[in-house]
């Protein structure tokens, strides 16, 4: 039987899988990776709380974004409710994209 701790990494390495299926429609790499999500909160299950940020305060896909996290992390089991925050501090910055963001977008 997995301890809590266990229980607890393998639900946020599910939540972060999820969220690497999430793009910006104008940007070819996924939420997760372009460093737009700050925390992932999951001390209140089955609630869970996300805090994000874009990469500009006028992003046009905000609402779409939103929706997708919030319903395919639902999806997980064990989750029913799901708080997407936005906030812009720290601002973004290009230098909090992965790795492999930063290769799929030719900054490497």
């Amino acid at each position: 039987m997995a301890t809590n701790t266990e229980q607890t990494a393998n639900l946020e390495e599910e939540i972060v899988a999820t969220l690497r299926t999430i793009y910006d429609p104008e940007i070819p790499v996924n939420i997760y990776d372009l460093g737009l999500i700050y925390e992932i909160d999951i001390k209140e299950l089955p609630l869970v709380k996300i805090e994000m940020t874009l990469t500009s305060p006028n992003c046009p896909m905000t609402d779409v974004i939103m929706y997708q996290i919030e319903n395919r992390v639902k999806l997980i089991e064990t989750i029913e409710e799901v708080q997407v925050s936005i906030v812009f501090e720290p601002p973004w910055d290009k230098e909090m994209i992965s790795e492999e963001g930063k290769l799929k977008l030719g900054l490497l």
